[in-house]
């Protein structure tokens, strides 16, 4: 039955029954209808539907039909007819969980919240209001506090040729690990060269602004109001205090603790350059903002400035 196989990966709707006799005419309607009834096979004993309730109704003012989405009785929010939900997870009243998107066992997702279209969510989850999911892969036992955006366009621009600002694409995903915590209204966004990664274990406070190509490694500490530009590279075990600034394109080794409101200014290196500073957090805290502070220009006083704090601390002024 080749007719039947031409057409087995495209989903049940009316759309895909015109693109595919579009391309193959020779598809029939018996062959349709036995590709449906596949298709449906196939979606119900990979996926548990058995805790939908009744269909969604049309709105008030009649404009808006629902009526691929369902009612998930295991908590009241409305759910796509093609996601793919464990049984045992709990969406809340007011939450949406958009085509092909998939939650594991025990998710919870708040109300107001958004699991945008194949969108992956691992066991145990937690997600609470007003979270938006697009464009990415969260693991297992993660937890996000409210207002939680991950996996929108990252801010990239150019000049075209006419002169005007035009947008780069941003096509890319945000991959977040096992176990990770993220802080309430803490934004993530999606890659354009590569896929943002934020590690297992990371732990990420309130109101965080990671950019688009970011790599964060595994148990990394950001605290409150930190921000990381585009395409920086961090490390493993690395903490930030408050506000401290990360420039783009840097690259920062495992290890390493950034003081509170450290700024570009003491941490920019040359692009392709990697910071590597082996300092304990309460003695580079102290002296990194009383002592030179280093030069966007050059790297060369970055590692004058190092040298200059070693010196200290190896005659014991930095205890």
């Amino acid at each position: 039955m080749a007719s039947l196989t031409q057409i087995l990966r495209l989903p049940n709707s009316s759309f895909s029954r015109t693109l595919a006799l579009k391309f193959y005419p020779t598809i029939t309607n018996q062959d349709w209808f036995a590709c449906s009834i596949f298709y449906s096979t196939i979606l119900s004993s990979t996926c548990s539907f058995r805790a939908f309730g009744s269909f969604a109704g049309e709105s008030e003012d009649g404009m808006v039909d629902h009526q691929e989405f369902q009612k998930w009785s295991n908590g009241g929010g409305l759910c796509h007819n093609l996601a793919c939900i464990d049984p045992t997870a709990v969406v809340k009243f007011g939450a949406v969980i958009h085509e092909r998107a998939t939650l594991g066992a025990n998710v919870h997702v708040g109300s107001g919240s958004v699991v945008g279209p194949c969108v992956r969510v691992g066991q145990s989850t937690s997600l609470g209001f007003n979270v938006a999911l697009s464009n990415c892969f969260i693991g297992d036992s993660c937890v996000f506090h409210n207002g939680v955006c991950i996996g929108q366009d990252g801010f990239g621009f150019f000049i075209d040729e006419h002169g005007n600002m035009a947008k780069k694409p941003q096509a890319l995903y945000v991959r977040i690990g096992n176990l990770v915590e993220i802080g309430a209204n803490t934004c993530v966004d999606r890659g354009s060269w590569r896929d943002t990664t934020v590690g297992d274990y990371t732990k990420i406070d309130n109101l965080v602004q990671i950019g688009h190509n970011v790599i964060i490694g595994k148990s990394c500490l950001l605290c409150g109001q930190v921000g990381i530009a585009g395409s920086a590279t961090i490390g493993d075990y690395v903490t930030f205090g408050g506000r401290v600034a990360v420039c783009d394109h840097v690259s920062i080794v495992s290890k390493i603790n950034g003081c509170i409101e450290c700024s570009e200014q003491s941490w920019r290196v040359q692009k392709g350059r990697t910071l590597n500073l082996h300092l304990p957090f309460q003695f580079f805290n102290r002296f990194a903002l009383q002592q030179t502070v280093v030069s966007r220009r050059t790297s060369r006083s970055l590692e004058t400035t190092v040298a200059f704090l070693r010196f200290q601390f190896s005659n014991g002024e930095g205890k």
